[in-house]
């Protein structure tokens, strides 16, 4: 095994995947940006959630924006569903892991707020929940998905925005998902506060 091959193999791959999403998604992503913006500029808030790697992206964006991300400004409500444990797990022990994501929603979410539901298969049934609860509270989506969208995409409503990464490679689709948050967190910041140095 050629170790070194196999870096650079991961490297070029992930590349090439970012580059093809590049092209292919900028319009999609500038879109949700404006959505994100605008509830955040009517006074909501945003709510993320994702498993595993991607309970780890929700929250790494929700800090971004509670935060910072590059430039110095108040922090923006961002909250991610991924982190309370006895909330998880008494959700999860008292109904099902299905609705770990949905019940905080419907106590958390208002008309207006926007979920950010990350699932690399678009299949993940916790993530089909959160899309249903959130349109049960008049939220808008913004689904971060990969392969063919699965269930999630299917579930979306009118208004609602799905970021598919072009890849069946749930690696590359990560990767892809973070440098998608990243330019969210860059362009919200642009649009509600401007260029800061």
């Amino acid at each position: 095994m050629d170790l070194i091959a196999r870096i650079q193999h991961s490297f070029q791959e992930s590349a090439n995947t970012k580059l093809q999403a590049a092209e292919q998604l900028s319009p999609v992503i500038a879109g949700a940006a404006e959505v994100l913006a605008q509830s955040l500029l009517n006074g909501h808030k945003i709510l993320a959630c994702g498993n595993g790697g991607s309970a780890a992206d929700a929250q790494h964006f929700s800090s971004e924006l509670l935060n910072r991300y590059e430039m110095e400004r108040p922090g923006l409500p961002a909250i991610a569903l991924t982190t309370d444990s006895s909330t998880l797990t008494s959700i999860a022990n008292d109904y099902c892991y299905e609705d770990i994501f949905a019940r905080q929603i419907r106590a958390l979410g208002q008309a207006g707020d926007t979920l950010i539901a990350i699932s690399t298969s678009g299949h993940s049934p916790s993530i089909v929940g959160a899309v249903n609860a959130a349109q049960e509270r008049g939220m808008s989506t913004i689904a971060l998905t990969g392969r063919n969208g699965g269930e999630v995409a299917s579930r979306l409503a009118t208004g609602d925005i799905e970021v598919r990464v072009p890849s069946d490679i749930t690696a590359r689709i990560q990767e892809v998902h973070l440098l998608v948050l990243h330019c969210l967190c860059d362009l919200i910041d642009q649009q509600i506060f401007g260029h800061k140095d």
